[in-house]
């Protein structure tokens, strides 16, 4: 076998085992439709996110409207209480989308994830928005994930 053959499908082994679609709610997506909600590293749901970490977020959508600009708000579900939860970049247009956004286009909305060490153990619903230039939820997902040490 070709020795570049055998390199690809031990790539894509090894994504397929890092990958893994994730199971999600959406929480009012008003002006978007979600497909797909990947985080990579996830082996197993709900994903156990190692303190210290930082992880991948892959969100493939398609918007219903145009807009120049996206912005991603992420909370913590903790008690039924939204705890937000920062993100190094919230622009949506410097996270693999190509703004501006227009309709009825794919978008693949990919953002890191950082779990800091002093966050507790705890199992927490994640809360994942990003709105439009009118404050409007191009998606808004949530799904579930454990901090571990």
């Amino acid at each position: 076998m070709d020795p570049w053959k055998s390199f690809f499908i031990v790539l894509s082994v090894i994504g397929f085992t890092c990958a893994e679609t994730v199971k999600f709610v959406d929480c009012g997506s008003a002006v978007g439709k979600v497909s797909t909600v990947n985080v990579t590293p996830c082996p197993t749901q709900p994903c156990q996110l190692k303190k210290g970490d930082n992880y991948s977020v892959n969100v493939t959508f398609v918007s219903t409207v145009e807009t120049q600009k996206s912005t991603a708000v992420v909370h913590g579900i903790v008690a039924g209480v939204p705890i937000p939860f920062p993100i190094p970049i919230s622009d949506g247009c410097e996270s693999g989308i190509k703004c501006p956004i227009q309709t009825e286009q794919t978008y693949n909305y990919v953002a890191t994830l950082p779990v800091k060490s002093e966050y507790p153990c705890l199992k927490v619903v994640v809360e994942w928005e990003l709105k439009d230039d009118g404050s409007k939820d191009l998606f808004c997902i949530k799904f579930p994930i454990e901090i571990v040490s």
